[in-house]
């Protein structure tokens, strides 16, 4: 199996993030995660691992607002020019703006600060030097991998950091700065007629987002119900697409504790409304955080669980591009993927 991965991804790793209630804490999302991932995909006979190509700006510009890209390349030297403080430790620092924009009324200002509180949604999604180059990295590994998938019709694995579905089309938030399953799934929906499935315990709010209005990709999402759960705002059961769009978008909001069997039966729900929908390629934003005792999830997914998801999903039939989104059980997240992605292969 092919595995699309970029070391740049290093490059992004904030010293802090903020919990509610203010707490400063480590950053969940962080380099040891791909690690991990990497140690127990080398001890397959089956992991391909190669660098991603380059795509250019031309497919992100096609999900992603233009002055939002923009925002996101220039924050950090814009905020070391006008802050001597971060300039002075930049080690040290990370920026995150402290007034967030009510979208209803509100619209981008030339204060960085003001941009940043438009284009940023909440305080994980810390910007650093190399947040940028990391973004773009991953995205490119999801179009590389979106194009195996097309070309060889068969499944691939970008192994994306930072992830990506809480990306709107131009908003940052939730570790994710570029939609990367979103990227790729517009990129193969020009090739044939595709489905976005997003296992990942977080509502995929951002790839709602970029897909609302749209009847050429079918959208799902299972995840913990904002009721309770991130992203709070978005992914309800009631939001079915809008305009052209209608119907071709669902959100399987679950309860806290969700069992296994309860997961299993929700997920074969999704994949019966994908297969009335028979789309030729199919993206899996794949997020580990459903696993009982991830420290960001409350559902109990087993490592055999992952492997009976893998194994279902992959009964579709279809070339899938799955796409690395969450995890943060970082002494199990390796194996529960593999565990998954055996059934791909």
């Amino acid at each position: 199996m092919k595995i699309f991965y970029s070391e740049t991804h290093r490059q992004h790793f904030p010293p802090f993030e903020v919990f509610d209630g203010g707490q400063r804490v480590p950053y969940y999302e962080n380099p040891d995660r791909m690690d991990r991932i990497l140690s127990a995909l080398r001890k397959t006979t089956w992991a391909e691992i190669t660098e991603p190509e380059d795509f250019g700006l031309e497919p992100i510009r096609a999900v992603h607002d233009p002055d939002y890209l923009n925002f996101l390349a220039s924050c950090w030297t814009e905020w070391l020019a006008a802050d001597p403080q971060a300039s002075a430790t930049p080690e040290q620092s990370a920026f995150l703006p402290a007034t967030f924009a009510l979208r209803r009324k509100a619209r981008p200002t030339n204060s960085l600060h003001g941009r940043g509180g438009y284009y940023i949604m909440d305080l994980s999604a810390c910007i650093v030097a190399g947040t940028y180059a990391a973004a773009l990295a991953s995205a490119n590994s999801a179009l590389t991998c979106a194009a195996s998938v097309f070309e060889e019709q068969t499944s691939a694995f970008g192994l994306c950091r930072p992830p990506g579905h809480h990306a709107g089309k131009d908003y940052a938030g939730g570790y994710c700065f570029i939609n990367n399953a979103s990227v790729a799934a517009h990129w193969l929906s020009a090739k044939g007629k595709t489905a976005v499935l997003d296992i990942d315990y977080h509502a995929g709010n951002g790839t709602q987002d970029i897909f609302y209005e749209r009847n050429d990709v079918l959208t799902i999402s299972i995840h913990g119900d904002p009721d309770y759960e991130y992203p709070h705002y978005i992914g309800f059961a009631d939001e079915t697409g809008a305009g052209a769009g209608l119907g071709f978008h669902r959100n399987f909001p679950l309860p806290k504790d969700t069992r296994e069997d309860e997961y299993l039966a929700a997920l074969d729900s999704a994949l019966n409304l994908i297969r009335g929908f028979a789309p030729e390629y199919l993206v899996l934003s794949t997020g580990m955080d459903t696993f009982n005792g991830d420290p960001l999830g409350k559902f109990h997914v087993t490592q055999n669980g992952f492997a009976k998801i893998g194994k279902r999903i992959a009964s579709l039939n279809l070339p899938t591009a799955v796409i690395m989104e969450g995890g943060y059980a970082n002494a199990a997240l390796g194996v529960n993927l593999v565990a998954l992605l055996e059934n791909f292969k």
